[in-house]
């Protein structure tokens, strides 16, 4: 556990790596060193901790300054509405306007397919809200909302923004339910130096390619999926192995931040998501940020046990 500093600034670095509040310093009479007395109030400062999370999970609030993620995602898929009319998407856009103010026009091709049937193919567009910088994005689909980030702000921030999109279309017309929700990280991770990587460096030995055969052939690709869970209810799907270019379009509309040649890199795509058992349950707030928060809590233990210590200090804690 960690044990408190003698310093106040030292105890505001232990409450925001650990999640502990010291309690404000209170002024108390006594007497300075050499026993005279002190009409002055003295400082007396006195810390009680509030265990708020365990120290030994700090790396889960950890932001890399090199962090390989290059896209987030959540979604709230829910049950079909009318899409929103121009004056709707207006009403919207000045709820988000602090933070996504620029607004777009989006349009995406879905492609149906029923067996014994030719495919289907259907367009929808729709409002997809950016900020400035356009890393940020909010999109309001006839069956969803999604929230996305190029440039991962960390956890509590990207959470304010999933709440700030669900208050803002709640506010102009109701939502049936919850289908689905859905919350995605998308890392590539990049390391220094020409030639084929040896990963074996940089990810953990589960994430590896088994040595089948004693051939004299050095392995080149691989592709691993680790399934978590079972439907209804919460689950987990890791995706995982070497790449060469991009595991997102750099030339997407959600401007791309970790800048690339597009040579080799290892993916790791952790797709945590959650579907109602029976009844679809009510479309409210408070109810998404406590499933979403319960999305995201295996997300960081998982991606940290893939990664060595070597990545974590050589590349990750790195000034990008």
């Amino acid at each position: 556990m960690c044990q408190p500093c003698p310093e106040s600034r030292h105890a505001e670095r232990q409450r925001v790596q650990c999640g502990r509040r010291p309690v404000h310093a209170r002024p108390a009479r006594g007497r300075v060193a050499g026993g005279s007395p002190e009409r002055r109030a003295a400082v007396q400062l006195s810390f009680r901790y509030l265990p708020e999370y365990d120290c030994g999970l700090m790396n889960e609030f950890e932001v890399y300054p090199s962090a390989p993620v290059v896209l987030v995602a959540f979604e709230v898929r829910h049950p079909i509405a009318d899409p929103l009319t121009p004056a709707e998407s207006r009403a919207v856009k000045r709820q988000l306007a602090d933070v996504l103010p620029l607004e777009t026009q989006a349009q995406v091709a879905n492609v149906h397919i029923t067996p014994g049937v030719p495919p289907e193919m259907t367009s929808e567009k729709f409002p997809r809200f950016f900020n400035r910088r356009k890393t940020l994005s909010a999109s309001f689909k006839e069956g969803s909302i999604v929230v996305e980030a190029s440039d991962y702000p960390g956890w509590r921030e990207f959470r304010e923004l999933i709440t700030l999109a669900i208050q803002a279309r709640t506010e102009i017309s109701a939502v049936d339910g919850i289908d689905r929700l859905g919350l995605r990280y998308i890392d590539e991770i990049r390391v220094p130096g020409d030639g084929p990587v040896d990963w074996s460096q940089w990810v953990a030995p589960s994430l590896l390619a088994p040595n089948l055969a004693d051939i004299d052939l050095p392995i080149s690709q691989w592709q691993g999926v680790s399934i978590y869970g079972s439907q209804p209810g919460q689950m987990l799907v890791a995706r995982y192995g070497p790449r060469v270019g991009h595991a997102i379009d750099p030339d997407s509309d959600l401007r791309r931040i970790r800048g690339s040649d597009g040579g080799e890199f290892f993916l790791v795509d952790i797709d945590s998501f959650w579907t109602p058992d029976g009844d679809v349950p009510e479309f409210d707030t408070k109810s998404i940020q406590q499933r979403s928060d319960e999305l995201h809590r295996p997300v960081r233990r998982l991606f940290e046990s893939t990664i060595t210590d070597k990545l974590r200090n050589e590349v990750l804690r790195k000034d990008a």
